[in-house]
């Protein structure tokens, strides 16, 4: 793991203007934050919701994020035509040149901020254009591929498309979906029944807005932002978790496919939060922006909300510092070890006979009560102090005594008492064996090698411990702030890490143990 750096400049930045383009809305926060992250990462988000929850006002209000930004609105229906979103065909071009080439100024190409309502509503011409501008940043305009400068893509509906392979491959495209519905906190709604700002103004300084000149810049930062292993291997996971819920049988009708382009933007998405949150490496806090990008249904939301923090919680930075490896290093060792230094014998002895599966049999040659089989349970529970009640059951497992006992004072004997005195019984036995451990001291050059194997394991080890001790605080200390993702996630950031640090101090116990077999 390398330092971590943290740009405080950039950070705030961002922070300021998020907290600016979220000004007078309500509960509508995380909506424009992934709509904001989204734009910087040159993807898409989809909103879903019924109508008056705020849809547009998202995409009229990111426009302002950008310098000199404009933006495209459009309502779709079945009627609308490709000249109402790209641009009218330019007569001009048509009768002089023999051109079709449309005039998109003022249109979905010449806008960096694009929202799209009813987008299913679109028909066939409109939804193969939006492929190539969703996908590549390009509108085939006549003969000429036009490359476009569309920053955010929002679109929105009130439903979810139509099972219906036509509209697959760009509902595809929208790699953050987000359900919105309306306000659910009185005081919130209050406050925004009587508010009389104009909600779809915002005075942004030009200094916290984005310039063209710095949009490139970052694109290339972005790209340089590194994604470490916990990040990598919790991805592999998560990948593998879906593929096996989608290969069960009785969840054919509740797929989750998620293609290898999709986890390609993941990342891209991953990599920018961590650039627009100041730093320069991905962290396991960036990951719960996953939970947006992978449900297909709403219904999923919670499943993936699952999977995603399972995963986490789980193999987070366990994978990271090789846990598992080290475990097994460590176990390996133990058992070189104890196969030479650990002999097995065989010793005889006696040993109590256990009669018809649960009794011990009393030797009796006198007759002073009947019975003289006792339960191995109870046998087992007496002492050389207090007497205790005891079952006595004949040869044929009746019940025929109940007295008091205690453990006699010879080997495998029986204090009874009975009509105030004491009578002691030997209990039958038979030979027996038993399997002794017997330690023996190594050969001095096996011990040197196992010195040196030790040592190669400890230092790992500790390699390991450092790794998380010097590169992780300033990364938790962030946690709880990550501009795009809820604090309470940060818990479980920090319960992995702890766990983690827990299990390579018992590893490392275990090591000193070895060691301690066989030198000391």
């Amino acid at each position: 793991m390398q330092t971590l750096s943290i740009d405080a400049q950039l950070r705030e930045r961002v922070r300021e203007l998020l907290s600016r383009l979220c000004h007078g809305l309500y509960e509508r926060e995380e909506a424009i934050k992934l709509a904001l992250l989204t734009a910087l990462a040159g993807e898409s988000i989809f909103l879903l919701g019924p109508p008056g929850v705020g849809k547009s006002l998202i995409a009229r209000r990111l426009k302002h994020a950008f310098r000199d930004g404009t933006s495209f609105e459009y309502l779709m229906s079945k009627f609308s035509t490709p000249d109402e979103v790209f641009g009218p065909v330019s007569i001009k071009k048509l009768k002089e040149e023999d051109r079709y080439e449309r005039l998109t100024e003022h249109y979905l190409p010449g806008a960096n901020v694009v929202f799209l309502d009813e987008i299913w509503k679109a028909g066939p011409a409109i939804q193969n254009a939006l492929l190539t501008i969703l996908n590549e940043k390009i509108y085939r305009n006549g003969d000429q591929d036009l490359r476009v400068n569309i920053r955010g893509i929002i679109t929105a509906s009130n439903e979810l498309p139509p099972r219906n392979a036509s509209l697959d491959p760009i509902w595809d495209r929208f790699l953050l979906r987000l359900e919105l519905g309306n306000i659910r906190k009185f005081q919130n709604f209050v406050n925004m029944i009587v508010d009389t700002e104009d909600v779809y103004q915002v005075e942004l300084p030009s200094e916290v807005q984005f310039s063209e000149a710095e949009l490139v810049q970052f694109d290339t930062a972005i790209n340089a932002v590194e994604v470490p292993a916990e990040v990598l291997n919790t991805i592999q996971v998560l990948k593998l978790r879906i593929d096996e819920h989608n290969d069960r049988p009785n969840n054919q009708d509740q797929q989750i496919p998620i293609h290898d382009r999709r986890w390609k933007k993941i990342v891209r998405l991953l990599r920018t939060s961590a650039f627009l949150n100041g730093r320069n490496r991905v962290d396991l806090m960036d990951c719960f922006l996953m939970i947006h990008c992978l449900w297909s249904r709403p219904e999923q939301k919670d499943l993936i909300e699952e999977m995603v923090t399972d995963a986490i919680r789980r193999h987070g930075y366990t994978m990271a510092v090789n846990l598992n490896l080290l475990k097994r290093e460590v176990e390996d060792f133990e058992k070189d070890v104890n196969e030479e230094i650990r002999v097995k014998h065989t010793v005889a002895e006696e040993q109590l006979l256990v009669v018809q599966e649960d009794y011990y049999e009393l030797i009796k040659e006198d007759q002073q009560f009947e019975g003289f089989l006792v339960p191995v349970k109870q046998f087992r529970q007496l002492n050389l102090e207090d007497t205790q009640v005891i079952n006595f059951f004949d040869a044929k497992g009746n019940l025929v005594n109940r007295l008091r006992a205690k453990q006699g004072l010879g080997m495998f004997s029986i204090e009874v008492l009975h009509n105030d005195r004491s009578h002691t019984y030997s209990l039958r036995t038979k030979k027996g064996e038993r399997q002794e451990i017997i330690f023996k001291k190594p050969h001095p050059v096996l011990q040197k090698y196992w010195e040196e194997r030790f040592e190669q394991i400890r230092s790992y080890l500790r390699k390991q411990e450092e790794n998380l001790r010097n590169n992780l605080p300033e990364e938790l200390e962030f946690l709880e702030h990550n501009l795009f993702v809820d604090a309470r996630y940060a818990e479980v950031v920090k319960s992995n890490l702890q766990e983690v640090q827990e299990a390579l101090q018992k590893v490392g116990l275990g090591l000193e143990k070895v060691q301690f077999s066989y030198a000391g």
